[in-house]
Order: C-alpha cells, then sequence, then structure tokens
C-alpha cells in the first residue's frame, strides 16, 4: 500500500508539471486561434488518438454506471474547463491565471470528498473557506466588487477542472486511468470533431507550425496523456491526497510564463500564490 501511494505521489507530480504549462500555451495559440477552436479542437485531436487506442487495445465498452461518471468527466475536463480557460487567456496574463487557480487543489479535494462521501475536519472547511476568500480577493480589481470576465471564466473553469478530475479518479478505480480519460474524449468526438472542423481558420496553412506545435501540446499532453498519469495518481494515491500536489502547479505556472511569455511576476501575485498555497497544505493536513 505504501509502495502504491509513493507512486502515486510520483505520477501526480509528473501530472502537475504537464498540466502547469497549459496555461501559458493556451495564451500561446489563443493569439492566433480562435478561442474555442483551441478548446475543443485540443479535444478533437486528443479523442481520434484516443479512439484509436481503445479500438487497438479492445478496451470493454463502458456500462451504463460507468458512462454516468463519464459524462461528468466529459463536461469537466474535455469541455468545460479547455474551452473556459482559453477564453480567459483572452484577457488576463498566463501567470494571473496560475494563481486564481491555485483554488482548484482545494475544489477537488470538496468535489471528491463528496462522491466518496468523505467527512472532512471543521479546521479543513475553515482552510477552503479562507482559500477561496484569498483567490477571489486576488482576482476583485481594486475598488471594485464585481470579478473581471477572465477571472469569472477562470473561476468555473477551475470548478470544472475539479469536477472531472473527481469524477475521473473515482471512475479509475474500476477501469485504468487512460481508459477514463480516452472514453471521456471518444465520447465527446461527435460535438468537437465537427465543430472544430467548422472553426478550422481559413487561413490555417498560412499559419507558423510553432502555434500547431502549441496547439499540439494542449492536445496530446494537457488533454491525454497528463491524464493517464493524472487518474492513475488519483485512484491509487486517494483523491484528497494526491489532489494536493496541485498547489505546486501556481509556481510552476508563473515561472513557465515568465520564461516562454515574458510576464513581468508581481510581488503581489507571488505574495497571494503563497497564501494561497498554505491554506491548501492546511485543508490537506487537517482532512
Amino acid at each position: 500500500m505504501e509502495n502504491l501511494q509513493k507512486q502515486g505521489v510520483v505520477l501526480g507530480a509528473l501530472a502537475v508539471v504537464a498540466f502547469s504549462l497549459t496555461l501559458p500555451a493556451s495564451q500561446y495559440v489563443v493569439s492566433v486561434f480562435n478561442p474555442l477552436f483551441v478548446g475543443l479542437g485540443r479535444a478533437a485531436l486528443a479523442g481520434m488518438l484516443a479512439g484509436i487506442m481503445l479500438w487497438w487495445t479492445r478496451s470493454p465498452l463502458p456500462t451504463s454506471v460507468q458512462l454516468r461518471h463519464l459524462i461528468w468527466v466529459v463536461a469537466g475536463v474535455v469541455l468545460g474547463f479547455p474551452v473556459l480557460s482559453t477564453y480567459a487567456m483572452q484577457v488576463v496574463p498566463a501567470s494571473h491565471g496560475g494563481v486564481v487557480l491555485g483554488i482548484l487543489p482545494l475544489l477537488t479535494a470538496l468535489v471528491g470528498a463528496w462522491i466518496g462521501h468523505e467527512r472532512p475536519s471543521v479546521i479543513f472547511w475553515l482552510a477552503a473557506l479562507v482559500g477561496a476568500v484569498l483567490v477571489v480577493w486576488y482576482a476583485l480589481p481594486h475598488g471594485s466588487l464585481f470579478l473581471q470576465s477572465g477571472d469569472a471564466l477562470l473561476l468555473l473553469a477551475g470548478l470544472s477542472a475539479a469536477v472531472g478530475y473527481a469524477y475521473g479518479g473515482y471512475l479509475a478505480r474500476d477501469i485504468t486511468g487512460w481508459q477514463v480519460i480516452c472514453w471521456a474524449l471518444v465520447l465527446a468526438l461527435p460535438l468537437t470533431l465537427p465543430a472544430s472542423l467548422w472553426l478550422l481558420p481559413v487561413d490555417w496553412m498560412d499559419i507558423e507550425g510553432k502555434y500547431w506545435l502549441g496547439l499540439l501540446y494542449l492536445a496530446l499532453v494537457s488533454q491525454l496523456f497528463g491524464f493517464f498519469l493524472w487518474y492513475r495518481a488519483l485512484a491509487i494515491g486517494g483523491i484528497t491526497r494526491i489532489s494536493q500536489l496541485q498547489l505546486l502547479q501556481p509556481f510552476f505556472t508563473l515561472l513557465v510564463a515568465s520564461v516562454w511569455l515574458g510576464e513581468a511576476i508581481e510581488f503581489e501575485t507571488l505574495g497571494f500564490a503563497t497564501a494561497v498555497v498554505v491554506t491548501v497544505f492546511v485543508g490537506k493536513h487537517y482532512f
């Protein structure tokens, strides 16, 4: 059991590193692509490869119960998070988005506790509330009581991801983690593939290859292979425990946004990222 938990931590950490490039990559490609095309196109590309893998391995069809869980995975991480986060990257920096999504570990733990019928402690709930307040406070414009559109989209994207992560991790206890994301992508193909073809830029042949490589990263790593690691980690290490590894994600995102996109990292951003991480750590410790 201990070896499995260690394996879960290692796989989860690798997945977090892979996911930390998602927002910078999205902001990079959305400068030339329609955000809806990016959100659905990455799922369509990943879905076609997922279908080939399921066919090649002769994977059994999901049961009716598994299908109900897969619908939540589709809504959360195949459609919800990719589309919402990509639109958000049009209006806020990737580094800013990384901090707002610092609440994601707590959201995932909360959804995981709900579907897994766990009973967190009072201290955990207090830490969750403090973390949520910090993120909303950071997201609110100075002197305003209303979220900017980009931050509202990011918070909705975070909630979508939390639902998809928790249901996927729960389902990965019955079927292997790679099959969970593959079936979710295939189920979404009737929507994502025709929509992507319709949204394909007219001048797609003139777009530089580096932007297509960015989209390919989002499809193959952020949308597919990263989930192979993540769902396996959640299944063997526990949704609540492994989800807390995401507390490292804002810092990786800040680093990538600074190096790749040349974004200046403000002291305030680092301060809020650190504060959110502290609340997540407290919540995890007193779960």
